[in-house]
């Protein structure tokens, strides 16, 4: 017991060196077992998203982005789709076609405009409040709610992407009508909208006054039979209510609308290769993908790169590990005076090897125990982080 207590006394002492190893030690074991858990949660993280979604609909480009934001609604925005593909998957009878729109945000939340399809597609529940029927209602994942402390009741605002936006294509406030359940997937952290009310955020539908009526005369340019024609004073809404929803939109062919992308949900595999097979013309404008395939030559690229830096860590591991023992070489030369006083009051060699190595082991325990925090903090938050730095 006195060898362990002077080896603790010791190394309090000599703190700062103390200190030094742990820290180089811990490093050391940590960095490649971290390493490989931390990728390997990603991998399963992110792959077991994309298994469940049998196929992503989008135009040519990208397979990877296109993955990445119609899973994960991150990462960069591929090409839009034209709304008719929507109705292409769906009349070909062989698949449930659920459209995506992305690229709209609301207090760094992504604004997600589909269907209420999709909400039963990712088991969605509602916790609170009830799923979006009308225009301009919203839903917020559990995450999104708790962070912008938002209940059904509450509004929120889009949030423009230029601020010198020439359009005049105006943030929309919309109202929250329910909040999900979590679930422990992107889906906590967006804001879940009708396709409809995507578009009116993008500046393709709009409501304002009735122009037919007297009291919007100074808003009228020219009028021709049943045709009016609006000047610049008229100001669109920035909110839908109830008492103006019926006045909102959209001009144009929506069939030329824009989509993100489409989740297609095949009826069964015949269905599924029948219509990847649909998509294969040389001509084809889009493109049709199956997620856990993309995901998978993207792990397989961060699994070969991992193997190399756990390589080049293990060979700077191992001089670390030399360099460590070294400092106990020398450290135990220069306190050779301390030691032959040890001999002289009475201390045997055995007595004094004790305490030199529980000085080693000190350190090495200390180093491990870190380590090992690490290492339970990695396996439970490294897996988020790592996906947001993938995606983004």
């Amino acid at each position: 017991m006195e060898s362990l207590y002077l080896a603790w006394r010791y190394l309090v002492y000599h703190r700062f060196k103390t200190l030094l190893l742990v820290l180089s030690l811990t490093l050391l074991f940590f960095v490649p077992v971290g390493l490989r858990v931390l990728v390997q949660q990603t991998a399963l993280e992110l792959q077991r998203r994309a298994a469940t979604t049998p196929l992503l609909v989008g135009a040519k480009g990208s397979s990877l982005d296109l993955v990445l934001s119609g899973l994960y609604f991150e990462g960069t925005r591929p090409e839009p789709l034209k709304g008719a593909e929507i109705e292409r998957v769906q009349d070909s009878g062989l698949a449930l076609a659920i459209p995506l729109h992305l690229g709209f945000e609301a207090q760094h939340h992504p604004i997600v405009g589909s269907t209420v399809e999709y909400l039963d597609f990712r088991a969605l529940e509602i916790e609170v409040g009830r799923r979006f029927v009308f225009l301009g209602e919203c839903v917020l994942g559990a995450a999104a709610a708790k962070e912008l402390g938002l209940a059904p009741g509450s509004t929120l605002v889009s949030s423009p992407q230029n601020l010198f936006d020439l359009a005049g294509v105006y943030p929309l406030e919309m109202q929250v009508v329910g909040v999900l359940a979590p679930k422990g997937t992107p889906d906590d952290r967006a804001i879940f909208v009708d396709l409809k009310t995507a578009w009116v955020i993008e500046g393709l539908g709009h409501g304002h006054q009735d122009l037919s009526k007297d009291d919007a005369a100074a808003g009228v340019l020219k009028r021709k039979g049943s045709q009016i024609t609006a000047n610049a004073s008229v100001r669109e809404f920035q909110r839908i209510t109830d008492e103006n929803r019926d006045s909102f939109h959209f001009h144009g062919d929506r069939s030329a609308f824009p989509v993100t992308a489409i989740l297609a949900l095949p009826h069964d595999a015949k269905s599924k290769a029948l219509l990847m097979g649909r998509f294969q013309s040389k001509d084809e404008t889009s493109q049709i993908v199956v997620p856990s395939k993309i995901l998978d030559q993207l792990m397989g690229t961060v699994f070969t790169v991992q193997d190399y830096i756990v390589a080049a860590v293990v060979l700077v591991g191992l001089s670390t590990l030399a360099t460590a023992f070294l400092v106990f070489l020398l450290s135990w030369r220069l306190r050779r005076g301390e030691i032959e006083t040890m001999v002289r009051i009475g201390a045997s060699k055995g007595r004094i090897r004790a305490l030199l190595l529980w000085e080693l082991a000190f350190v090495l325990s200390l180093s491990v125990l870190l380590a090992a925090v690490l290492l339970l903090l990695t396996a439970s938050q490294g897996g988020a982080l790592l996906r947001h730095l993938l995606l983004t």
